[in-house]
């Protein structure tokens, strides 16, 4: 059974950095991290395909960056220099088949439920 799950969530002052990983059962093509915020859409933020090869987008670039430890089985996400506005559930989700660098939410097929980020002083 498919299964991604997400970890690392939690609180952080302004300025702060955390790590998010997402632990994949199976094997996929494409994994990326998402995030919602009350009343607003879920954005990509990120994506690696099996190749290694990674997107990320350009509202978080240079703050956020995505990799794969193959050994566990993860993909994480680390994320610095937070601010409030980052405040959001995150998500990771993951693919077999498109453009992996295509980071819009309809076109993941696998979700996890998600890990709180609250960015606050």
């Amino acid at each position: 059974q498919v299964q991604l799950v997400e970890s690392g969530g939690g609180s952080v002052q302004p300025g702060g950095s955390l790590r998010l990983s997402c632990a994949a059962s199976g094997v996929f093509t494409c994994i990326a991290w998402f995030r919602q915020a009350p009343g607003k859409q879920r954005e990509g933020l990120a994506s690696i395909g099996d190749s290694g090869w990674t997107t990320v987008a350009e509202y978080v670039k240079g703050r956020f960056t995505i990799s794969r430890d193959a050994a566990e089985n993860t993909v994480n996400l680390e994320m610095s220099s937070l601010k409030s506005e980052d405040t959001a559930m995150y998500y990771c989700a993951a693919k077999y088949r498109g453009n992996c660098g295509y980071i819009v939410a309809g076109t993941f097929d696998y979700w996890g439920r998600g890990t709180q980020v609250t960015v606050s002083s």
